[in-house]
């Protein structure tokens, strides 16, 4: 696969570079891991839920971090001397150790998180400030001048 260079959106975009270090990341990221499986859903207009599957896996396990733009999710099994000395005929159950990443749109916030039933949810929400939000202008308003 050709690797693009980003360096002249680095250069074009002023104090948008996050906008290059964002496409030059997921450019990095395609051989991210299929597990855990995730889901995504929309739950209300400008409210998300991440569900991963992470059977096996206690809250202890698992950790959640969000920095800048970037929700990290891993988990760390720590096995036992019982658990290695144990023999599977078969053994389907992945618990092996995980590092998913997401990237948060600008004013998404994360609320809230729960395990249950092996299921990891994540509760997102993005927020828009008032002053991002559109303004309506009304037809032959004045026009107030500071004197």
């Amino acid at each position: 696969m050709r690797t693009i260079d980003l360096s002249p959106l680095y250069r074009s975009f002023i104090g948008s570079d996050h906008l290059a270090s964002m496409i030059d990341a997921a450019a990095r990221n395609e051989k991210q891991n299929t597990y855990p499986p995730y889901n995504i859903e929309l739950l209300e207009e400008d409210k998300y839920r991440i569900t991963m599957a992470v059977a096996g896996f206690s809250k202890d396990d698992v950790i959640i971090e969000v920095q800048e733009n970037t929700l990290l999710v891993s988990g760390k099994k720590e096995t036992s001397d019982t658990e290695q000395q144990r023999q599977f005929l078969h053994k389907g159950i992945s618990e092996r150790n995980f590092e998913r990443k997401f990237q948060l749109g600008d004013n998404v916030k994360v609320l809230a998180a729960d395990l249950n039933n092996g299921l990891l949810h994540i509760d997102l929400e993005r927020v828009v400030p008032e002053s991002k939000k559109p303004k309506r202008i009304e037809i032959g308003s004045q026009l107030i001048e500071n004197k």
